[in-house]
């Protein structure tokens, strides 16, 4: 799952100017980007994404302003044993292989992008196959050497309980481009001076996320402490493939939350994917520290899912 939301983006503001795009395709030890990531180069120099950080973005840079202006695609490898490692080269240790190919009919072609947003909207997945040897790219599988990138549905947050604890993990969310919806069906506590910018669903909260529709690359996370609020919730996104579901409380209150939710007839499978209580054992204390844990422990179960 590589965070390619804003190159996506761009890809569509920037339809019709002639572009390049990087995306790495191999990596091996300490890679700073994993595979699939892209950099997305606009003919005026402009560029969205990152390909290993900062170490060899210069020589991408350089080498998609040829491929804009009609050299081949090209792939290149980067890493400390190369003879340029001081100057285009990765300290870190570690090495990557990058292709840079035109956005083009016989490169990444535009319409690419135009199917993987529509995916994206219908909460589906793309794949993309490259042929490592043309750079050309298809929705069609390619034979002999190829790179397949997976492009998911932007990943988005739940949570049930407008409470202290979400308001520090929206913002936790937010820098992570993580789509965050509050759902509360309180007034007093679902308002927009509590969670500016935030997009807020007073229902209750099964039948907001049966509307919302979870997946794989969404987290549902209860922290209102009050069952009538949490238990649905957690129903509700268990019937579901939602990537991440947790809830907050102690061992002895998820055991009681575990009792009622299997009396209402979830099975036993199903409240097994519940991280309770919620976020990495990290000893937290405080609603920063606990929403910090949760959305440590919400990545982790994303990338799980990927590998």
């Amino acid at each position: 799952m590589s965070d390619n939301d804003g190159v996506l983006d761009k890809a569509r503001e920037w339809a019709g100017s002639p572009m390049a795009l990087a995306t790495v395709v191999s990596t091996w030890g300490s890679a700073p980007r994993p595979r699939g990531s892209h950099m997305l180069v606009h003919a005026d120099g402009r560029f969205e994404g990152s390909v290993s950080g900062g170490c060899v973005e210069n020589d991408i840079l350089a080498t998609a302003a040829d491929v804009i202006g009609g050299a081949p695609a090209v792939l290149k490898r980067y890493g400390v044993a190369d003879a340029a490692a001081w100057e285009v080269g990765l300290p870190c240790g570690g090495e990557i292989a990058v292709l840079v190919q035109p956005v083009a009919a016989h490169g990444f072609d535009p319409e690419l992008f135009d199917r993987i947003a529509e995916a994206r909207g219908k909460g589906e997945s793309t794949l993309v196959s490259t042929d490592l040897d043309s750079g050309h790219s298809s929705l069609r599988p390619v034979e002999g050497a190829a790179f397949v990138n997976r492009y998911d549905p932007a990943r988005r947050l739940i949570i049930v309980g407008a409470v202290q604890i979400a308001q520090a993990l929206v913002g936790l969310a937010r820098p992570l481009g993580i789509e965050t919806i509050v759902v509360d069906p309180r007034e007093r506590f679902l308002t927009a001076e509590r969670f500016p910018g935030v997009a807020l669903d007073d229902r209750w909260p099964d039948e907001a996320i049966e509307a919302l529709a979870p997946g794989r690359t969404s987290a549902v996370v209860t922290l209102s402490h009050d069952p009538k609020i949490d238990d649905p919730a957690l129903a509700a996104a268990l019937a579901r493939p939602t990537g991440y579901v947790a809830a907050l409380g102690s061992k002895r209150s998820h055991a009681a939350r575990r009792e009622r939710l299997a009396a209402a007839g979830v099975a036993a499978t199903d409240l097994d994917r519940i991280d309770g209580p919620a976020g990495l054992s990290i000893g937290a204390v405080g609603p920063a520290e606990i929403a910090l844990s949760i959305a440590a422990a919400m990545v982790q179960a994303w990338r799980g899912d990927e590998a």
